[in-house]
């Protein structure tokens, strides 16, 4: 199943997306009820083209809050050792754990702007918990039983100011600095054990960024477990689970892509603020 949040003629709502047998295409099959709130959902009846005239993905989420892992994956670790922006040559042990607020969260095509006080905006793909269930002291066994489902994400960073500031609020917490989309992709049908990454840029893979979440360090029962020991997760929060490997800038006009194989890909262009 997979989950959309759209407008149609500037009215927000949300869709179940399938795709046609007859023409292979995807449709977004409006919804009659809020899919992260509970309570009864239904088809509206209304099918719409996911390319349609006054049809746009919005982010298929607007969560209350959202935690991100740093450094976990090794090969990012030792990415930002070799470029200069660590002095930790290896993943540190105990999770890195920041927070992004909801008012840093786009769509799919939202322009990701770059402050007016920073040179190096870096971007880093993702795969995104999207959690379901009311979730406090989770067990890690029973963590993955409060997840709807995932999501693409572009963790992006300023990276100048992360070197600047002992918190990474700044560098990580401005307006348009989490694009989640195009859609949420339920839990029991993406290999989230081993979910592939790629990332493009101008239409060019990026292969140095590419990975798989078989190398998290923290996967993401752990992750789940360990965020709600101090945290109470709300239906609709999100999670990112770090970036696989090395990450780069991003410049104004730069075409920027996530893609997770089983759930899609995320399109922004980034422009200078």
């Amino acid at each position: 199943m997979r989950i959309a949040r759209f407008s149609f003629n500037e009215s927000p709502r949300y869709a179940f997306v399938q795709t046609d047998e007859s023409d292979g295409k995807d449709y977004l099959v409006e919804l009659d009820g809020h899919p992260l709130l509970g309570g009864e959902v239904a088809p509206t009846g209304k099918r719409y083209p996911v390319d349609g005239d006054g049809i746009r993905l919005l982010a298929p989420v607007i969560p209350s809050k959202i935690y991100g892992l740093g450094k976990n994956y090794e090969a990012h670790a030792q990415f930002m050792h070799e470029a200069g922006h660590s002095e930790i040559t290896h993943a540190p042990e105990d999770m890195v754990i920041f927070a992004k607020p909801s008012t840093s969260v786009i769509g799919p095509d939202d322009p990701i702007v770059i402050p007016s006080y920073s040179n190096d905006m870096n971007y880093e793909p993702e795969v995104a918990v999207v959690m379901g269930r009311i979730a406090k002291n989770v067990p890690v066994e029973r963590a993955m039983e409060y997840v709807l489902g995932f999501t693409c994400t572009n963790d992006v960073t300023l990276r100048d100011l992360q070197g600047l500031d002992p918190m990474w609020t700044r560098a990580k917490g401005f307006d348009t600095a989490c694009p989640l989309g195009p859609w949420i992709v339920s839990r029991d049908e993406l290999d989230w054990r081993d979910a592939k990454i790629s990332f493009t840029l101008n239409g060019e893979d990026v292969p140095q960024a590419n990975g798989t979440t078989a190398n998290l360090i923290h996967g993401i029962p752990e992750q789940i477990a360990a965020i709600s020991s101090f945290a109470t997760l709300l239906p609709g929060d999100v999670i990112l689970t770090g970036t696989p490997h090395a990450s780069g800038q991003l410049n104004p006009g730069d075409e920027a892509i996530v893609n997770v194989e089983g759930i899609g890909s995320l399109r922004n262009v980034v422009v200078r603020g």
